[in-house]
């Protein structure tokens, strides 16, 4: 394989997990809006999200025990948020430098 075509690969593994990275931030932040906008619990859409959201911030969601509601959901899914985008990007930009 040649050197072009192995940054190729490189580079398309790169956009692969940075889109993937920005997915489940997406999602996360989704969700987030959605809590601090009330939004419906029994809706079948907010449902989904929130049941994605805590499926990947599993690890973080009750990180921090804050006494209030809405702050506990911005700081323990946001910090799961933040480091899905910084780790993603991260590897992606090392992916890219080969």
């Amino acid at each position: 394989m040649s050197v072009a075509a192995r940054r190729s690969s490189a580079n398309q593994i790169a956009v692969a997990i940075r889109l993937v990275a920005d997915v489940a931030a997406g999602i996360i932040a989704l969700w987030v809006l959605l809590y601090l906008l009330d939004a419906n619990p029994d809706n079948d859409l907010v449902s989904v999200v929130h049941d994605g959201a805590r499926t990947l911030a599993a690890w973080s969601y009750d990180l921090f025990d804050i006494s209030r509601d809405w702050v506990r959901v911005v700081v323990n899914y946001g910090i799961a948020a933040v480091t899905y985008l910084v780790l993603g990007h991260l590897v992606a930009a090392q992916l890219s430098r080969r």
